[in-house]
């Protein structure tokens, strides 16, 4: 069973630590739980592939801040909107990333090169979609088109012209790997390269089948009708599962991965759930107060500006943000900062009855200023 723990936890590294610390810590786990060298302890090699797991992970920077932000289930396809590019699938080999850092590894651990012609995931596809800002907000459908490879329909995959078959490499024997023996610090041990002759597949093509040259797979134009959920942001992705590329020997395709950009609105800001907006009120309104309409995503909405507002206040209209992608039920909340204007271009008569409001006012009609003088005298003294 696989290791339930947080993969900095496996790794024994602090969330944040550098690639080099990472690489290091990985480097010695990997040698320690390396079945060779724990010859039938089935923990050890369950050990070995759960170090492999974190280390694919944390070593890749897209996936590691999905991992930081939503967890194992945006990188291993078990679920969670704001995805990642999923799972380890049918072709994850741990042997493929201590390879790559000792040069082919130790012989004999769980049959790698058997397992290289086995079925294996296709690839996965991305796609960039800009929406406006109250279709994120609402969601939305789209008919997207593009490209990506899919099998040849004339030889069904198998690269040969219909009537003849692909036949097995008889320099690999169907492996599609080559092992030689060599000598190293922990004795003799197996390297294990590609074959040249059949580039790793474990057959040949003697006859190529006219309309894909051979390959197998062709590229299309596929098109999809996409329903977008309501709140998804800037960076989230929308994985349609199947949509991608075909997969090799009979394994299943990749994902499509929809990323979004969401554009700026003239009115409302967006942080997280909540939305955010200015509304500019006139002095008069500010100091007796009135009933104004105050926008929200939804409309506006009947607001009683309280007498004596002050330049920033703010008031909170809970449940009228946005919707939580992941919660449809729940929605975030909607400030209002409001914005005393100051009138301008006043006429004579307007000026002279400004002034004549203005003398009739007493200190106790401005109690901030008044705070501010006291706290300038006891500077000065």
């Amino acid at each position: 069973m696989a290791d339930s723990r947080d993969y900095y936890d496996i790794l024994g590294v602090q969330k944040g630590c550098s690639d080099e610390e990472l690489k290091k810590a990985y480097r010695k786990l990997a040698k320690q739980y390396h079945p060779d060298l724990n010859p039938g302890d089935k923990s050890a090699e369950q050990k070995f592939k759960d170090v492999n797991e974190a280390y694919s992970v944390l070593s890749d920077a897209d996936k590691r801040r999905k991992y930081d932000q939503f967890g194992k289930g945006a990188v291993d396809g078990s679920g969670g909107f704001g995805g990642g590019y999923g799972g380890f699938g049918a072709d994850f080999d741990p042997m493929d990333i201590f390879n790559s850092f000792f040069g082919g590894g130790f012989g004999g651990f769980g049959g790698s090169s058997r397992r290289r012609n086995g079925p294996s995931k296709g690839a996965n596809l991305k796609y960039g979609m800009t929406l406006e800002f109250m279709e994120a907000a609402f969601g939305c459908e789209k008919d997207i088109s593009f490209s990506r490879e899919d099998l040849c329909t004339t030889c069904k995959g198998s690269g040969s012209e219909p009537g003849t078959a692909p036949e097995t490499c008889p320099n690999c024997r169907g492996t599609g790997r080559i092992q030689t023996q060599t000598q190293t610090l922990f004795g003799m041990t197996m390297l294990t390269k590609e074959c040249n002759m059949c580039g790793g597949r474990g057959t040949v093509i003697r006859t190529p089948c006219k309309d894909c040259g051979g390959k197998g797979r062709k590229v299309i134009k596929k098109s999809l009708h996409v329903k977008i959920p309501a709140g998804v942001d800037t960076g989230d992705m929308l994985p349609i599962y199947g949509e991608g590329e075909p997969g090799r020997n009979g394994g299943p395709k990749g994902d499509l991965y929809i990323e979004f950009k969401v554009k700026k609105h003239d009115v409302f800001v967006r942080q997280g759930k909540n939305t955010f907006c200015e509304v500019p009120i006139t002095l008069a309104q500010a100091a007796l107060g009135a009933e104004i309409d105050v926008p929200t995503i939804d409309g506006p909405v009947k607001f009683q500006v309280k007498e004596g507002t002050q330049p920033g206040d703010q008031h909170t209209f809970k449940n009228r943000g946005i919707t939580d992608k992941n919660s449809p039920s729940y929605r975030g909340d909607h400030t209002v900062r409001f914005v005393i204007e100051i009138p301008t271009k006043l006429n004579e008569d307007q000026k002279s009855k400004l002034r004549l409001f203005d003398s009739s006012l007493t200190e106790k009609n401005y109690a901030k200023r008044n705070s501010f003088i006291e706290k300038l005298k006891g500077f000065f003294k």
